[in-house]
């Protein structure tokens, strides 16, 4: 908080004096969530020990390395005195600075503190790997994507609207988390879907994509043919209509159990579907 109190104290001091001209320096304050670590601490006594003197040896259970003694695994403020601190050069050396950006966005709402975990990288790190495969084939752009003109397949069109829509609206609302896992629900519909495919399509998540993983976007928007930043591209739109569900799927339970599923219209009735 003391660098927000600075912050102000400053800026209020060029209200005064004219160089500025607004009496507040923020719009809005939001509180972010701490990024903490996972630390081990002793069950009985509750002190923290460093992690240099910790080993798993199973798999979620933890000893002190000399003692043997059992230690429980916790949360706590990264300190160099518990060796928990991450350098985020590490993390950059080994997946890249798109995937340390994506992965801190995708730990959680943004107001939540929640714990490092170095591992959980390899999710979003898999995920850029995939969003890259959906437009190189071999070590070009793939053949499908070489006509901009080509039409765009309905039922990924409808998944890329619903995928802008989400990313759109949880941008405003820095819901970065679940803007993120909508963008992997669609590159799990494209990769199911590759050839489909079109220009349009890539273009128009390459741009939304660009904003969690900016140097991956503007080398897709690149390979694509296009000149400029991709960062200062209009930003892509929807359609209400595209974003709607054809079909609902209805479970039916027989004795408490779910025996089929049923796929129904929309739009169908109460008594339709009773």
């Amino acid at each position: 908080m003391l660098h927000l109190l600075y912050a102000r104290f400053w800026h209020k001091v060029l209200f005064d004096r004219g160089y500025v001209s607004t009496a507040e320096p923020f719009k809005k304050l939001f509180h972010q969530g701490l990024i903490t670590a996972f630390s081990y601490e002793d069950p009985e006594t509750k002190f923290l020990v460093p992690m240099d003197e910790v080993e798993e040896y199973e798999e979620g259970k933890y000893r002190h390395i000399k003692t043997h003694k059992e230690l429980r695994q916790t949360t706590a403020k990264m300190s160099k005195s518990l060796k928990n601190v991450v350098n985020p050069d590490d993390v950059i050396e080994e997946h890249g600075a798109d995937a340390l950006r994506l992965y801190e966005m995708f730990m959680g709402p943004l107001e939540a503190s929640k714990p490092w975990n170095t591992r959980a990288v390899d999710g979003v790190t898999r995920f850029l790997n995939r969003s890259y495969r959906l437009y190189v084939e071999g070590e070009g752009l793939r053949s499908n994507l070489s006509d901009k003109d080509a039409s765009n397949d309905k039922d990924l069109e409808k998944a890329l609207h619903r995928c802008i829509k989400k990313v759109t609206e949880d941008l405003e609302s820095m819901s970065f988390n679940t803007a993120i896992a909508a963008m992997m629900i669609f590159v799990n519909e494209g990769t199911s879907n590759v050839d489909k495919l079109s220009h349009s399509q890539l273009s128009r998540y390459a741009q939304i994509l660009s904003v969690f993983a900016p140097h991956l976007g503007e080398e897709l928007w690149s390979m694509l043919g296009y000149e400029g930043s991709v960062s200062k591209t209009e930003w892509p739109t929807y359609d209400e209509q595209m974003c709607k569900q054809d079909e609902l799927v209805y479970p039916i339970q027989i004795n408490g159990k779910v025996r089929v599923r049923m796929n129904l219209d929309a739009e169908a009735s109460r008594e339709i579907v009773e």
